[in-house]
């Protein structure tokens, strides 16, 4: 099961589903980093240093932050979704079908209705 930490912005519903598939994640909260106005840079770089890819729904300032430098665990962008099930869905099925995150900046759309 996949390495992750979710920064602040991300929703604990969602880590609650995905922690029950089997997933390892630890929260901005769980590590004495929440509501610290953290910049993004160095969320990456502490998510990294721990080995473990970036959950988050900021998307295009993680986006910016890959292109800068790959050497990361993996970034996986979601779009925000009031059905945290659904949502923690899509990102275990994302999970199970990606053997290596690092260096990847992956995304996880709502889908169209």
């Amino acid at each position: 099961m996949a390495r992750l930490y979710s920064n602040e912005n991300f929703a604990l519903p969602v880590v609650v589903e995905l922690r029950k598939f089997g997933h390892d994640i630890v929260t901005s909260l769980d590590s004495g980093r929440a509501n610290l106005s953290i910049p993004d840079a160095d969320v990456l770089a502490y998510a990294t240093e721990q080995q473990r890819a970036v959950l988050t729904f900021d998307r295009y300032d993680f986006k910016k932050l890959h292109i800068l430098n790959s050497n990361h665990a993996g970034i996986i962008a979601c779009t925000d979704d009031t059905n945290t099930s659904a949502l923690a869905e899509r990102i275990h099925r994302l999970l199970e079908s990606t053997q290596d995150l690092s260096q990847q900046f992956l995304n996880v759309y709502k889908p169209d209705k």
